[in-house]
């Protein structure tokens, strides 16, 4: 027997509170309030927290947030360390050969940033712009009206056993509805590959190209750090037909966000990303950076 779910209403419901969701959501409510409009917004974000599930160590170009909150330095945007040098390096087995900087990868301006403090701060803008944000709660299903269009998302149950029945804590999810639903869930979200489909999205389209990035978070010797330095680099310990490259950014407190790219297209099936990253940190033009950290 079906459990009948409570419902919400909201003019926008935003799936995903990484930085395309709380932007979006945060510039409906800008526009909303510039024209005397009455704009309810809700975010929904399956992680514990906002930034919990964003792992990215990244360098942010600022102009879309100079557009969005002109004033982010007056408002302790966590945006401390502008980059300061740039290095494109191609590595041989024994070797660092320096290269040019493709112009894309030019960073002057751009400043190395955690991307979950970021998203963190965004969700502090959004609520002081009357946005409701639920953390905690994933968005399970796509509900749709009986046109075929869709009429907004329904959280997951919450306190099911292993054999999926209801556990003495269980809670029925939620239905969410809206005139607007705005599916920001990131790299191939599981609600938004049911809408490709359902919705036929993708064709007369290139097929997305995919990696997996393997991350770590370093505390270095101080004599080794140097703030706003970028580095990226190819070749080993990838072979000359499979995609991939590493990036090394220098940001404050002595910390280095280094990670590892592979194209999710190699032809390998022995090849194991983890173990490339870990055989790039041993490179003699790396290793050093992390003696002692």
């Amino acid at each position: 027997m079906a459990v009948e779910r409570e419902s919400m209403e909201f003019d926008v419901v935003v799936v995903g509170g990484g930085p395309a969701g709380l932007a979006s959501a945060i510039r409906l409510r800008q526009l909303a309030l510039e024209n005397d409009f009455e704009l309810t917004v809700c975010v929904l974000e399956k992680g514990s927290e906002i930034g919990a599930h964003i792992l990215s160590g990244a360098v942010l170009e600022p102009r879309a947030l100079d557009e969005l909150i002109p004033d982010w330095q007056d408002r302790d945007a966590p945006l401390n360390t502008p980059v300061t040098k740039d290095r494109f390096v191609f590595l041989t087995e024994k070797h660092a050969i320096p290269s040019i900087t493709p112009p894309q990868m030019h960073n002057k301006g751009n400043y190395i940033i955690s991307l979950g403090n970021f998203c963190r701060w965004l969700a502090a803008q959004a609520e002081a712009l009357e946005i409701e944000i639920y953390p905690g709660f994933a968005a399970s299903e796509v509900l749709y009206h009986g046109d075929g269009s869709v009429k907004g998302v329904a959280t997951g149950d919450m306190g099911r056993l292993k054999d999926g029945s209801e556990g003495p804590n269980f809670e029925v999810g939620m239905e969410l509805h809206a005139k607007q639903t705005v599916f920001a869930e990131g790299c191939r979200g599981s609600l938004t590959k049911a809408l490709f489909e359902r919705f036929d999205l993708r064709r007369g389209v290139e097929c997305q190209v995919y990696g997996i990035g393997i991350k770590e978070l370093w505390e270095i010797d101080p004599a080794k750090h140097h703030p706003g330095l970028v580095i990226h680099t190819v070749g080993w310990p990838m072979d000359m037909r499979t995609y991939g490259g590493s990036f090394q950014y220098h940001f404050e407190d002595n910390l280095v966000s280094v990670g590892f790219v592979v194209g999710l297209g190699y032809s390998n099936p022995y090849l194991n990303p983890f173990e490339e990253m870990q055989r790039f940190k041993t490179h003699p033009a790396v290793s050093e950076t992390y003696v002692g950290g």
